[in-house]
């Protein structure tokens, strides 16, 4: 049988490797050229974002467009009010999507991009803010922005010098690094992040519990004076395999599990009590943790927990949530 020559592999890979070299060697000077004034203009950009009360509308046209496509998608996703206005689009009505007090973030290698034009003059005619991402601190953009931000000088990947890949390596690398300065400028949280992402699993990882939770007559609960005959008839009504046990205002002092019952089963159930054979420091979780935290919560002993009590601040029973639960929203 003919088997091709390893050497077409090898020569890809020796490509391959190359090309993440020199890249890499792109997000070195990146990384250093952050140490300096790029740095100040960066935080200044982060400042003025972080202080407006409108959106930022970022533009870009070819791979630079692709570019601002993305990191438009990342700040919106993490907080920061944003939409993509298509250059070509924008001398063509498309400039009415821009508002007073919005700031512009427009990308392009070169600086030159001509179908830029009409909105950098409308940016001066509005007197709206504008920051580039530029690698050529000459150049129109760069000129015509408040707040240039010029990359490093960076050699391309290809092998020609023609298709765009380190520079846009470079484009995205500080787009990502802006949206997540500026999520953390803002206080973003995760569950910030879960309101923006309720599809797939991660919007089920970031859902509260109180929204996978039973709640009302569906919780196994019992007075702790309660006998063991009428635990037993509580748990089977209720299909959990536990009872939480309460005192007299209402407040969690215990469970008893499954477990819990098949050891106790040879004294008298009508003279044994819920007290007598709970667990008097069962593991909870609050209305607001989140659905990944509460699966970690029960996975994360020797042996796992099957059903998990959500309490308030008062350690009052709210809810119960079993591991099915968590599940069948999309959790694994």
């Amino acid at each position: 049988m003919h088997r091709p020559s390893p050497r077409p592999f090898r020569t890809a890979l020796d490509s391959a490797l190359q090309t993440v070299s020199i890249e890499r060697e792109g997000l070195q000077a990146l990384e250093h050229a952050l140490s300096g004034p790029l740095g100040e203009a960066f935080c200044e950009a982060v400042n003025r974002i972080a202080e407006s009360e409108g959106r930022l509308i970022v533009t870009g046209i070819g791979k630079s467009g692709h570019i601002a496509r993305k990191i438009q998608a990342t700040l919106a996703s993490t907080g920061t009010p944003s939409l993509f206005l298509h250059p070509a689009e924008a001398a063509h009505g498309d400039l009415g999507m821009v508002a007073p007090g919005d700031l512009i973030l427009a990308f392009s290698n070169s600086g030159e991009t001509t179908e830029l034009a009409a909105i950098l003059a409308y940016a001066a005619r509005q007197n709206h803010c504008v920051i580039a991402i530029t690698s050529v601190g000459t150049s129109a953009l760069a000129r015509a922005a408040e707040i240039p931000l010029v990359l490093p000088t960076s050699t391309e990947a290809c092998p020609m010098g023609l298709a765009p890949t380190t520079s846009t390596l470079l484009q995205l690398a500080l787009g990502d690094a802006l949206a997540l300065a500026l999520l953390q400028k803002r206080g973003f949280t995760a569950r910030d992040f879960g309101a923006f992402h309720p599809g797939g699993l991660l919007g089920a990882r970031l859902r509260p519990i109180s929204d996978l939770m039973h709640t009302g007559d569906a919780l196994p609960l019992g007075q702790g004076s309660l006998p063991l005959r009428s635990v037993i008839l509580e748990m089977t009504r209720k299909s959990f395999g536990c009872m939480g046990v309460t005192d007299d205002n209402g407040v969690l002092q215990g469970l008893i599990t499954d477990a819990d019952l098949r050891r106790a089963l040879s004294g008298d159930l009508d003279t044994t009590t819920a007290k007598d054979v709970m667990n008097a420091a069962p593991v909870t979780a609050t209305p607001t943790t989140l659905a990944q935290d509460v699966l970690q919560l029960m996975n994360q002993r020797e042996r796992p927990i099957t059903s998990l009590f959500i309490v308030d601040e008062d350690r009052r029973p709210t809810g119960i949530v079993h591991v099915h639960d968590l599940l069948r929203s999309g959790l694994s």
